[in-house]
């Protein structure tokens, strides 16, 4: 299995749905969500680069909004937890991307501040 993070600049404050979660309030600033793939973590990146899709995880909320753009994307073979722990952050919404989170992280979403 492969990780990979994803840098997430949001331009300006929204407040948006996030699937069964609810709503949500993100401050403008830069986010960094961690995510990984079985195989072909490729394809699983640029699905979260396409604009159109349908919605099947969290990220794919947010990526929607149009105040929402990857600036940055990096792989890792460093685990999807381990990795995640790395980031330090802000948690601004509970358990996203991170429902089936074996290391109880909180969130695979941090808010890492504003520019």
């Amino acid at each position: 299995m492969q990780s990979y993070q994803l840098f997430i600049n949001i331009s300006q404050f929204i407040k948006i749905k996030i699937g069964k979660l609810g709503f949500f309030t993100f401050p403008r600033g830069i986010y960094v969500y961690t995510g990984s793939a079985k195989k072909n973590i490729d394809s699983r990146i640029e699905r979260h680069l396409s604009r159109h899709k349908n919605f099947h995880w969290h990220i794919d909320y947010l990526l929607a909004n149009d105040k929402s753009k990857i600036i940055k994307v990096t792989k890792s073979k460093v685990s999807e937890c381990d990795l995640n722990a790395e980031v330090k952050g802000k948690i601004i919404v509970k358990g996203f991307g991170s429902t089936d989170c074996k290391e109880n992280c909180g969130s695979h979403l941090k808010y890492i501040g504003d520019y």
